[in-house]
């Protein structure tokens, strides 16, 4: 225990950046390798590692002998045989920018990829005229009405949410809970807004969408099954007849603040007195 704490002790901070380079690298090198042919290869050859430096250790003279030259033969053969995988990650490393510029344009590519999905998918049933309830979670937690449907946690996909609020299938009638990047689940149950001075014309679907947007910070997409019209529920006020690019702004805003410090955070008001019907 002393030796561990004299070691940490000793410690300075280029040996700490030292660390925390290293471990990056074995990070990309992995999710580079991951779910290839070659993370498989990689297992093998640290078993061969293992199998060799026993050997050693219980002087297994002629197997030592045999891996270890096996191991000197292999190096060059996997850089023959794994040609392709090499060029393609030297290519990955020569195209991406260092850490932190990466890792920032790698989140707003994820992002937009997101965003580009849930409104794809919004469209494409609002001109179908089929109707859908899209909960965003922000900072209030969701889970007691997700656990109300089907938990799916699946990345989101234009055909997936579409698929989901088909007619006529299990889960089209209630709402898709969507936390960050990923549908948590569908065919959630939400409570219904008890305010008395909602329009009649709005149904069911539009009263449970303002009322978890009053009980909550979450962001609300609906569509009309009657007309298609796409609505947005936010801090309890519903804006209507959003088209695309509006629809694409409000998303983009809402994940933006999220991802914000609590201190930097501010309140995003869409103002619906500017998005009327034509």
């Amino acid at each position: 225990m002393d030796s561990i704490i004299n070691i940490f002790a000793s410690m300075r901070i280029m040996d700490v950046i030292d660390i925390a380079i290293v471990a990056y690298v074995f990070y990309k090198i992995f999710m580079l390798i991951r779910e290839t042919r070659a993370e498989q290869l990689i297992k093998g050859l640290v078993v061969l590692l293992v199998i060799m430096k026993l050997s050693e250790w219980a002087k297994l003279y002629v197997v030592h002998f045999i891996l270890m030259n096996t191991m000197t033969l292999g190096l060059i053969a996997l850089i023959i045989v794994f040609q392709p995988e090499l060029r393609r990650a030297l290519e990955y490393i020569g195209r991406n920018k260092i850490f932190f510029a990466k890792m920032a344009e790698e989140q707003e590519e994820a992002l937009n990829r997101t965003i580009h999905e849930l409104v794809s998918a919004v469209v494409s049933l609002s001109r179908e005229q089929i109707g859908a309830l899209i909960v965003m979670e922000r900072q209030t937690g969701l889970n007691e009405i997700a656990s109300t449907g089907v938990k799916i946690d699946a990345e989101i996909t234009s055909g997936l949410l579409i698929n989901i609020f088909i007619p006529n299938t299990p889960l089209h009638d209630g709402s898709v809970i969507i936390r960050k990047d990923r549908i948590l689940a569908a065919g959630c149950f939400l409570p219904l807004s008890a305010n008395q001075t909602i329009s009649k014309e709005l149904g069911t679907r539009h009263r449970a969408a303002l009322g978890i947007a009053e009980q909550s910070d979450a962001l609300v997409i609906i569509v009309s099954e009657e007309t298609g019209t796409i609505s947005v529920a936010l801090n309890g006020k519903l804006s209507r007849y959003l088209d695309a690019n509006t629809l694409t702004s409000v998303i983009k805003k809402a994940y933006s603040e999220e991802e914000q410090p609590a201190i930097m955070k501010r309140r995003w008001r869409l103002n619906h007195e500017l998005i009327k019907k034509n």
